[in-house]
Order: structure tokens, then sequence, then C-alpha cells
């Protein structure tokens, strides 16, 4: 099988290939210090192995459970925030037909909920459920996370009035702690079917835990596939920095942000990429947003945004370099028919693919932003498929581990994350946030 490749040639004219490769003893180190545990945050690589420790068994697990869903449900809830459900709906979404939401293709439908805390989303979502049969995936460590919580207490209380406790408890499985927490209480108490979240896994890093298999399985592609793919860039990023291409990536990124390249965007040319921007922006902006430093992780859809943020990329303050996700082959064939009047004038177009034009737009983009002085990287997946999905995700978190390693700072956890939850508290007054909410109020 292929591998996923990166191409840096777009960044050579703006930082010279040897400056790049001078990273090499930084990311060799970085990459030291991720395989025998002695970085920041040691406590949290759990991932790094993952894709070689999964087992056939448990794999077969996984999709007897999700096979149990997929029978009883038209559709199925995954209630989590984060990377509770990032990873999945990355995947589900690039792996789907688009228009899957308006069909019925034998699989169940994967909604998602416990992300927001919008109560027009949560009523609108409920009013769709007593229209159909559901089941429920609940995804905390703790089973306190306000929005997730709140979502799962009113899904909770839905199934149970339409299907009564017993059936409910068929329909419910909990990913959360090994021992600890209000969900793994509840779920003893209530027999429901669990997974772990391995301790040594963050929320970010834990696609290729059950966080992610279980609903990507239940949506019906094959999570056997997308773990091979992880596996096979697993095995490639613990080669040579020069055969690495995470540390290749770690290196041109810090050598690009230390030239006052503070923005990132990851760019696709493919519409169903666009939540694997949005998990990457996740996995790189909670990894390496601290201690005031950090490259800004942001996103486009093009040619899409080309119609909205194009102008800003091509002259806007250059501060910005380009990732670009390429996809050599598309699964489907459209190729552009003759017409006698020719009134759009893309007769020129006639007996192209439309993937043709596609990637002419796509290079004819990246030179104009070369030009206009945005550095540009590509990465190249042969195919958009469960099998290069698992190894873009893998190559994104070593990549992430090793930058964050050479940035200095510690890419396993989030302490600016409990600012927020603070402030509602005490807003809310919760149990235990007295002062603090006598403190806030004055505030106001």
């Amino acid at each position: 099988m292929e591998k996923i490749s990166i191409q840096l040639e777009k960044v050579f004219g703006f930082i010279p290939k040897e400056e790049i490769y001078g990273y090499a003893a930084k990311c060799e180190s970085a990459q030291e210090m991720l395989h025998k545990g002695t970085g920041k945050g040691n406590d949290f690589l759990g991932w790094l192995n993952l894709p070689s420790s999964i087992t056939e068994e448990f794999l077969n697990d996984v999709l007897a459970t999700a096979e149990s869903l997929r029978s009883k449900c038209e559709v199925v809830v995954v209630a989590g925030i984060g990377g509770s459900y990032l990873g999945a709906k990355a995947v589900i979404d690039a792996l789907s037909n688009t228009f899957s939401w308006m069909q019925n293709d034998g699989n169940p439908k994967v909604l998602f909920a416990g992300h927001n805390i919008s109560e027009d989303y949560l009523s609108e979502l409920m009013a769709l459920l007593q229209t159909k049969s559901f089941g429920i995936i609940n995804i905390s460590k703790s089973g306190t996370t306000t929005e997730t919580a709140l979502a799962f207490r009113l899904l909770k209380t839905l199934l149970e009035e339409k299907v009564g406790k017993e059936e409910a408890r068929t329909r419910i499985v909990a990913i959360t702690d090994a021992k600890r927490g209000a969900l793994r209480t509840l779920s003893t108490q209530e027999g429901y079917k669990t997974y772990v979240i391995p301790d040594n896994v963050g929320g970010r890093y834990s696609v290729l835990t059950p966080v992610g298999l279980l609903p990507i399985a239940v949506a019906g592609f094959d999570i056997k596939q997308f773990v091979a793919g992880a596996v096979a860039m697993e095995e490639q990023c613990a080669t040579s920095f020069e055969e690495n291409p995470a540390a290749l990536y770690a290196a041109t990124r810090n050598a690009l942000y230390a030239q006052g390249k503070k923005i990132e965007i990851l760019v696709n040319y493919h519409p169903k990429l666009h939540f694997v921007s949005e998990w990457w922006k996740q996995l790189y902006g909670e990894s390496e947003g601290k201690e005031n430093v950090g490259i800004f992780p942001a996103s486009v859809d093009l040619t899409t945004d080309l119609h909205s943020m194009g102008q800003w990329i091509q002259q806007g303050e250059r501060t910005i370099f380009e990732t670009v996700i390429s996809i050599a082959q598309p699964k489907e064939t459209v190729v552009i028919p003759q017409d006698e009047e020719n009134l759009d004038g893309l007769n020129f177009l006639a007996g192209k693919r439309v993937d043709q034009v596609n990637k002419m737009a796509e290079l004819g983009t990246q030179i104009a932003h070369v030009d206009g002085g945005v550095p540009n990287l590509k990465i190249v997946l042969p195919e958009l498929n469960e099998y290069y999905i698992g190894q873009l995700l893998y190559f994104f978190e070593k990549g992430c581990g090793i930058s964050g390693y050479v940035l200095g700072i510690n890419p396993f956890d989030q302490p600016g994350v409990e600012d927020y939850k603070r402030n509602m508290f005490a807003l809310l007054e919760k149990p235990g946030y007295e002062e603090a909410s006598a403190a806030i109020r004055k505030r106001l």
C-alpha cells in the first residue's frame, strides 16, 4: 500500500532546505523524548504506540457492539465534546456520501450532541428522535463535563420514556474512565456496555480509542483498515528525520514560525475534509497555544473560500503559511459535456473530468499564493478512504507531539481550558462556588 507524502518544495523559496533540515537535531531530540517518556506531559503518551497495540480481538468486540446498535437504531447519537466527538465526526464526514443524510443507505445516521449548550439544537434533536429508533454513545472520562452531561441527561430520559429502562440499557454505550467518575458509577449501576478511555490518552489524541472507533464502526466504515493505516504511519514516523514525514512537518512549521509566520491555514479542495480541519484545529490549538506562544491554526475549504478569504490570503498581512491536503484520485468520475450554444464559455473544458479542473485550481492557487508571499506545504493522500485517513490523523498527532517539544511547551495539557468553566459555574451558582459567585457578580 502507498503512504501519504509531504511536499516542501514551495517552502524552500522562503526558507532554504538546509535551514529546515537544520531542525533535524531538535526533532530527533523531541522524538527521543516522546519514545523514552522524558518530556513534559509524559503521562499522556498512550497514543504514541496505540495503533500497533490494538488487537484483532478488541476490534471484533467494538464491531460486535456497533452491530448491536446498528440492528436496533435508525439514529445513534454520540454525546461528547472536543476530542470526544471531533475525531469521529472528521472520519465519518470524510468517508460518507455527502448527501447520505437524505438517503436510506442501510446505515444508522450518526448524530452528535453534548458539544454545545444550545437549547434550540437540543430541542430540535429531541423532536427528531421522537420519530426515530435511537441509541446513545456517551463519551466522558468524568461524566460531569457540563455540555455532555446535560445532553446525556436529556437523551437518556427521552430514550427511557420511549422504550423503557430495560431496553434503553441495551441501546446505551458508555466510553469513560476505567474505575472513577460519575459515568463509570452510572454505567455499573445500569449495566451499560462500556469501553475505557485510557488514562494516558488525552481527548484530542483519542480518535484511535473506542472514542473514535465505535462511532466510525456504527456508521458502517472499516475500522480495521483505519487502524491499519495508522499502524503504517506509526512505523513510518519512527524512522530517521529525512524519512519521517511528521518530523519534516514539525521542522518546517517551526522554522516558519521563527520567521514570523504565526498563522497556519489548513487547506483542502474536497468538502468532505471540512471536519478533518476542525479536528486538526483542536489538536494543534489546544496542544501548542500556551505560555504566550504557538502557531494559530486556521482553515479554509477551497475553492469555496477563495470567494471569501482568498483576497486576505493573497494580499493580507504576511504572517501566514498554508498546509494543503490534496486527494490524488477521487472516487467518482464526472466528465464535462459539450454544449452547442456555449453561452457559459466552458466548451474549452468539454471532455475533461471535473477533478482535472479542481486540480488546476489547486495548482494555480498554490502558485498565486506563493507568488503573493505565502509558503505552501502539501500533503498528498492517494485516495480518500479508511486506510489513508488513518495515516493522516496519526501523522498529524505525531507531528504535533514533535512540534510541541521543539517549541518548548507541554503539548499534552490544556490548563487554560478550565478558566471558562470556573466562571460559568460561579455564574450558575454551582454548590462549592459561593465565594467565586460573589466575586464575579461584583465585576458585572
